[in-house]
This record gives structure tokens, C-alpha cells and sequence, in this order.
């Protein structure tokens, strides 16, 4: 048996890749909307309790539109905007955290999908907490780096016209002094208990994502080096598919010393890397904001929920 799916936004960036991702799929069976009809209250809301599984890849006020209109008890929904991300009704979609939060998405028939920064931030933030390592009040500082992709189709379409400002080339930092929309996400899944100074820059290239933790080895609530940060993060993630711990200090990986952003991209993978010295220590995660970060994600939700391989389908 076929499940049906269906994607209500599926034009959009995430929309297009989980749709690329389950096409060739022979246990799913995709419902798609006709064009003149994708404004259609009544004929999205046909669509959604006609699917198995729908996933929701619109602007927040949209989402929590289509997701109001589920009347169905047998459909399960996934949103990949940021709407439900701190909503307990709503599983967290991002497994490797916790046995709980596994179990939460296995069980649950409402799924909201990680954003591309917190899942980067929440994987590192959230055992350093969880470990003791540092308090919830510890003032947390983040830089990441991300392609263009995750920045909309107006901003897209600027990257790749032919009249592209030069500023576009170079890295360009964005969000200073304001409430990035992830912070919220950040603060509730990590048990942090104050917002991080949150610094997101986008680049010249098209997806991939670094997120960058530094950490004072003498502010950390408990004594430590970053030989144990890693063996603890080693635990963390042991035996999971899609979160790797590499070898501390990147030996043997980062072989010219430069940790790039689109090393990952196109796969649902995302690996730590733990630097340091006496001083301090540095945690970096790297994966695709498309991949990991969104449609990869989404789709490795939907896996755990059908209750079949969390891989199938994906790399």
C-alpha cells in the first residue's frame, strides 16, 4: 500500500526538494494541486484530509491556516515553517537529541521540522547542556554561515540574475541587534534560559551551512577540556545515521585546515567538529540548510512516523 502525501507549498525551495526526494518512491503516492487551484481554501483543505501525510511549506500565518484545516484523524502533519517549533502540542523533529524526542515523533500525528540555524545550534547547544557543562544562564555566542537557498525566491533570484550587486560576492551578515526568528526555537529546545548573541551570514554559494559555537574553557559551569567536550558528544550521537562525530580536531578530515560550508550538501548528514585548545574550545556543526536543515529533516521525520527505516530515501 501506498501512502498518499502531500505537499501544500510545494513550489517553494523545501517543497521542491521533498518532492525530489520522494518521487521515485514506490511506497508513496504524491497528490499534487492543480495550479488554479493552489489558492484554494477548499480545495487545499480536500487535498490535506485526502493524505496520509501532509507537509506544510508555507509562511507561518499559512501553515497555521492548513494545519487548522486537518480534520482527519488518520492525517499526520509535518510543518516546516516556524510556527509549532516551540508549540508542546507538536513533536520536535530532530531525533538525535534524545530517545524522548525519537519516541515523541514516532508517536505523534503533528511534526513541526527543525529551521536550518537551530538544528545546527540545538545539536551542539543542547548536550552541552544537558551534560552540565554549561548552565542554561551561560551567555552562548553563535556564527553561521549559510548559501543563499535558505534565503527566499526574491533574494535567490538576486544571487543568480545577471544584475547582481558586487556586495553579493562576499560573505554579508544580516539580523544585527535583531530577534532572529530561530532564537525563539533555539532558547526552548536547548534549555538555554537567556536569547545567544546569534550572528547568521549568508554567502555566494548555493546551500550548505556551518554553525559555530566558541566556548571559554573558564566559564564553563564545570571543569573540562575539549578532548572530554568531544568524547561527551561522541556518546551523545553514538550510533545515530545522520549526526557523525569526526575525529577531534578534525584530524585526517580538515587535511588543508579549512572546514567548508557545502561539503554536505544535497544529503540529510550532519557532522560535529570539536577544536580547542587550553583556553577554549570550538564545536562546529556542518550540513545542507536544504538537506538536515529542511526537506532531508522533513522526510526523515515522516520515515520514523511510517515507522519504517529513518533512511529510506535518503543519503
Amino acid at each position: 500500500m501506498a501512502y498518499k502525501v502531500f505537499i501544500d507549498g510545494q513550489e517553494g525551495t523545501t517543497g521542491l526538494r521533498i518532492v525530489d526526494r520522494l518521487k521515485d518512491r514506490e511506497d508513496i503516492q504524491l497528490m499534487f494541486i492543480d495550479e488554479d487551484l493552489r489558492k484554494s481554501v477548499s480545495e487545499r483543505k480536500r487535498l490535506i484530509n485526502e493524505s496520509d501525510y501532509t507537509f506544510l511549506c508555507l509562511p507561518d500565518a499559512a501553515a497555521i491556516e492548513s494545519a487548522a484545516l486537518a480534520e482527519n484523524p488518520n492525517t499526520k502533519i509535518l510543518d516546516a515553517s516556524t510556527a509549532h517549533r516551540t508549540n508542546p502540542d507538536w513533536a520536535y523533529g530532530l531525533p538525535e537529541l534524545s530517545a524522548e524526542h525519537r519516541a515523541k515523533i514516532a508517536a505523534s500525528k503533528r511534526v513541526a521540522v527543525p529551521g536550518c540555524y537551530a538544528s545546527g545550534f540545538n545539536a551542539l547547544v543542547y548536550p552541552m547542556v544537558k551534560s552540565g557543562l554549561i548552565a542554561p544562564y551561560h551567555p552562548v555566542t553563535c556564527h553561521a554561515v549559510s548559501g543563499y537557498s535558505g534565503a527566499g525566491k526574491k533574494t535567490i533570484a538576486v544571487y543568480e540574475g545577471n544584475e547582481k550587486p558586487d556586495e553579493y560576492n562576499s560573505p554579508r551578515q544580516y539580523s544585527m541587534g535583531r530577534q532572529h526568528k530561530h532564537i525563539k526555537e533555539m532558547m526552548a529546545v536547548s534549555g538555554l534560559s537567556y536569547p545567544p548573541i546569534f550572528n547568521p551570514i549568508v554567502d555566494n554559494y548555493y546551500n550548505g551551512m556551518v554553525v559555530t559555537l566558541p566556548f571559554h574553557l573558564r566559564a564553563m559551569a564545570k571543569r573540562t577540556s575539549p578532548q572530554a567536550v568531544w568524547e561527551m558528544l561522541c556518546e551523545q550521537y553514538e550510533g545515530q545515521n545522520f549526526v557523525k562525530v569526526m575525529p577531534f580536531m578534525g584530524e585526517g578530515v580538515l587535511a588543508d585546515g579549512f572546514l567548508a560550508a557545502n561539503t554536505l550538501k544535497d544529503t540529510n548528514m550532519m557532522q560535529i567538529f570539536v577544536f580547542g585548545n587550553d583556553d577554549h574550545v570550538l564545536l562546529c556543526s556542518r550540513f545542507d540548510n536544504l538537506g538536515k536543515g529542511a526537506s532531508g529533516a522533513a522526510v526523515q521525520c515522516m520515515n520514523i512516523m511510517m515507522g519504517i527505516d529513518e533512511t529510506t530515501g535518503l543519503i
